[in-house]
């Protein structure tokens, strides 16, 4: 019986060695299988002459490619949960592939109770009944990192919900970033222009960061602190912190009740309000207003931003309220880089190339023009980046395409530190499409930019004089943000 034992742990720990390589063997056969078929299927499209047909041949081909990237994604989890959440936008992948890859928001497998209630003893010293008046059992959602259960601590009376990480994940996600890291290099050497490498770096850093809840603690309650400071009413809400209720792998927090965003048309159906109505469209405006407000003060004049504002992450409650959830990915600019990004929000807000080309160099982004019309195409991959309203004649990101400005353009430095800006403007455009509104973030910001960079010194009160004169329509546009604060 003790050999039988001792076998057992020998394979178990054989095992645990032996995964992340089987996870890396896992992953380059099917990345291999899905690139080699879009460069096969490259030369067949090009064969065909006629457009229509070329059209019909990509989407069939992009219908196969995404059976196999959301084959992918949920039987690998972790990490790939991530990737299905950023690629999986309207505006970012083909319409095959987000039909498919948006239900993976939130679906990766629990971790058992059994488990979970050793995970909350370890850290907290305590028995769970010791702890909890009453204590779910069935999670309330499963993510990537951790899993979340709504509970009663002893002598309250409000509900709270207690974040619980998934043990033995941490290893696994760093393998599959790794691995991402050699397919970027790859790509961008072939096919991409652009800096992919620094992004998946800046990734590594930015998901390393999510399993140290004390941080995420820390953060939350510094950004719910800025944005109560910095209007009459914040924004958004943002979930209390239960004191002396946080440790590195188990985080508690106030409950707030309110539905995913993902499911507000359903909603609005039970209500009886048409999806398609004056409400329903009044309500999606005021949550995409404040949504964005609330991101164009934390990332402009704080520098300190929750940098993860997927569907699954926000709530929304009674009034139209919004809440923000989940503060495990935040990002904290250094100011020279804050400014540079305000210059380059003018830049697209006003429309100017050559203020654009400016801030590039600001920013440190370093390109190669391949075109002759080089400043306009800046201005151009500026807003394709960094706006949540894509230029005229653009409805998606395509990097393969000739006429892509990527491809015009070649990004041979993207600083690691602006991805989780450009990956945060681009989930609020995914959110704007699927709300139905078309705007531009950067007109909305554009008055926080002014703002900032003349506290900074970057614009004179003469400028600001000039800007006023534009019209009356500016003017109504800084008392409508700036109305929100103070």
């Amino acid at each position: 019986m003790l050999f039988h034992f001792d076998l057992k742990e020998f394979q178990e720990k054989v095992s645990t060695q032996f995964r992340p390589w089987q996870r890396s063997f896992q992953f380059w056969v099917r990345a291999a299988d899905i690139y080699t078929g879009y460069k096969v299927f490259q030369v067949r499209a090009s064969l065909e002459k006629d457009v229509k047909k070329q059209e019909m041949m990509w989407e069939k081909q992009h219908e196969v490619a995404a059976d196999k990237i959301y084959s992918m994604c949920s039987e690998l989890g972790g990490f790939f949960l991530k990737v299905a959440q950023i690629v999986g936008k309207p505006d970012l992948a083909p319409a095959p592939w987000v039909k498919r890859l948006v239900t993976l928001c939130d679906q990766a497998p629990a971790t058992p109770y059994n488990v979970i209630r050793v995970v909350l003893e370890k850290e907290f010293g305590q028995s769970i009944d010791e702890l909890f008046e009453y204590f779910d059992k069935d999670p309330l959602g499963s993510a990537s990192i951790a899993q979340v259960h709504r509970a009663r601590l002893k002598g309250d009376k409000n509900d709270v919900v207690v974040k619980v990480q998934h043990p033995g994940v941490q290893e696994l996600m760093m393998t599959d970033i790794r691995n991402l890291q050699a397919f970027a290099l790859y790509i961008q050497k072939t096919d991409v222009k652009f800096d992919l490498f620094s992004v998946t770096k800046e990734m590594e850093k930015q998901i390393s960061y999510e399993f140290d809840f004390v941080r995420e603690a820390e953060a939350m309650a510094r950004i719910r602190h800025f944005l109560c400071q910095n209007n009459k009413r914040s924004p958004v809400r943002v979930p209390c912190v239960i004191r002396d209720m946080v440790s590195r792998r188990v985080l508690v927090m106030e409950y707030i009740d309110g539905i995913p965003i993902l499911k507000l048309g359903d909603e609005m159906e039970k209500r009886g309000i048409h999806p398609d109505g004056k409400l329903a469209a009044a309500a999606k405006q005021n949550i995409l207003k404040n949504l964005s407000l609330a991101y164009g003060q934390m990332i402009l004049k704080s520098g300190f931003f929750h940098a993860d504002p997927h569907p699954g992450n926000i709530l929304i409650c009674k009034g139209s309220e919004v809440a923000l959830l989940d503060y495990g990915q935040v990002k904290d600019l250094p100011d020279e880089l804050r400014l540079g990004y305000a210059r380059l929000v003018l830049a697209i807000a006003d429309n100017d190339p050559l203020k654009a080309s400016e801030s590039y160099r600001d920013l440190g982004i370093e390109t190669l023009s391949k075109c002759e019309d080089e400043q306009n195409e800046l201005l151009r991959l500026a807003q394709t980046m960094f706006d949540t309203k894509l230029p005229p004649g653009v409805t998606m990101l395509q990097p393969f395409a000739e006429e892509s400005s990527i491809k015009k353009i070649a990004v041979k430095a993207f600083p690691e530190e602006l991805f989780s800006i450009l990956r945060t403007v681009h989930i609020l455009r995914g959110l704007s499409v699927g709300l139905g509104i078309n705007f531009s973030c950067a007109e909305q910001w554009r008055p926080i930019a002014e703002e900032v960079l003349y506290v900074a010194g970057r614009l004179t009160a003469k400028d600001l004089k000039q800007i006023h004169r534009r019209g009356t329509s500016r003017r109504r546009f800084w008392r409508q943000v700036f109305g929100v604060g103070k």
